[in-house]
């Protein structure tokens, strides 16, 4: 039996390869550019771009289970050939599929919905690996500057988020199903600052923008208007239902969540000068 894992190299897709690994699966990795995929010893790494579904067909034979991801490309839109995937998948035996949504399910999860495929949706709230995007400015400055202080996420480890999508692709039990997921604990960015400071042994400031400050710097940043508008209104009225902690994690795996300063442990070094 063999596993595909698209978005292989990805946040989550590579602890997805790590999980299967340790169970003894064999794993098949797909990525846009395999000379840099870096996988354990004795996955096969394949060429293959979800947004071209032409690319994908040898990736998909012989494949009892996929995990995929609803957006691909150089801008990380939402995929656009939802229904060729499915279709793809189905021609080539496909059993199971996971499928890591977003804000917005595309074309992909009404496809394998119609498919006739075991499916898996899982539903992640915010990754706690967003953090690294201030590794820099702590690092350099000790400080961070952000919009909405007092917004409230329950961020999710993203191995906790591989580890409940490979428990679907391996186990019975999961098919039909969403998993929304999160965290053991919901924080402002002003906690999330502080507990940087906690792990690292270091002050770590916090300077509120406001909305107008925060557009202006994402812009200059080069980030296009409409990345701007969505996650100016994400975290100016943060979604409740996503954020109510939930036990998910813990019940398909058989551990709790792990919480915002264990992934901070991890990642101590981005954050240190």
């Amino acid at each position: 039996m063999t596993f595909l894992v698209t978005g292989a190299t990805g946040t989550v897709g590579r602890h997805i390869v790590d999980e299967l690994v340790r169970d003894g699966r064999r794993v098949r990795a797909l990525t846009r550019d395999p000379g840099r995929a870096a996988m354990p010893a004795g996955v096969e790494v394949v060429a293959g771009d979800l947004t071209v579904t032409d690319s994908l067909v040898s990736a998909f034979d012989g494949v009892t289970g996929v995990h995929l991801i609803n957006f691909g490309g150089d801008d990380y839109g939402l995929l656009r050939n939802g229904r060729e995937i499915a279709e793809l998948a189905v021609k080539a035996g496909v059993r199971r599929v996971t499928v890591l949504g977003g804000w917005d399910q595309g074309t992909l999860e009404p496809a394998v919905r119609a498919a006739g495929l075991e499916w898996t949706f899982v539903c992640p709230t915010e990754f706690m690996s967003n953090a690294l995007g201030w590794a820099e400015p702590i690092r350099t400055e000790g400080v961070v500057r952000e919009p909405f202080g007092d917004a409230t996420t329950a961020m999710v480890h993203e191995a906790d988020i591989a580890a409940v999508a490979a428990r679907a692709l391996v186990e019975d039990g999961h098919a039909g199903r969403t998993y929304g997921l999160t965290g053991p604990e919901r924080l402002s960015i002003r906690d999330k600052v502080r507990v940087i400071g906690e792990m690292i042994g270091r002050p770590v400031g916090f300077v509120e923008l406001t909305e107008e400050q925060a557009r202006e710097r994402m812009a200059a940043e080069g980030q296009p208007q409409e990345l701007i508008d969505f996650l100016i209104g994400v975290f100016a009225n943060v979604p409740e239902e996503p954020n109510i902690v939930n036990d998910t994690v813990e019940r398909v795996t058989g551990r709790p969540a792990r919480t915002f300063a264990r992934w901070v442990a991890e990642h101590a070094d981005a954050f240190r000068p």
